[in-house]
């Protein structure tokens, strides 16, 4: 279950990085100041951020940090 809303979640973050709506124009002005397709791209990147520290946390293969770390281990203690 974990893995399919890991899955819908980066679906998601794709399709909304297909930002087509913001194109042609730079109004309305969010705070007054940034254009609006600014100010969406730089949700996105926070948004796109927060979804891969989910996936490091939730998807992070560590079967393969561990097989790594005793790899390293064990020419260490070849090399003694």
């Amino acid at each position: 279950m974990k893995r399919t809303l890991l899955v819908i979640a980066v679906a998601v973050v794709y399709v909304l990085h297909q930002d087509f709506w913001f194109w042609r124009t730079a109004r309305p002005l969010v705070f007054g100041f940034v254009p609006v397709g600014l100010f969406y791209h730089a949700c996105f990147a926070v948004l796109a951020s927060l979804l891969l520290w989910l996936l490091v946390k939730h998807a992070w293969p560590s079967h393969l940090e561990r097989e790594a770390e005793s790899q390293t281990h064990d020419h260490e203690e070849e090399a003694r």
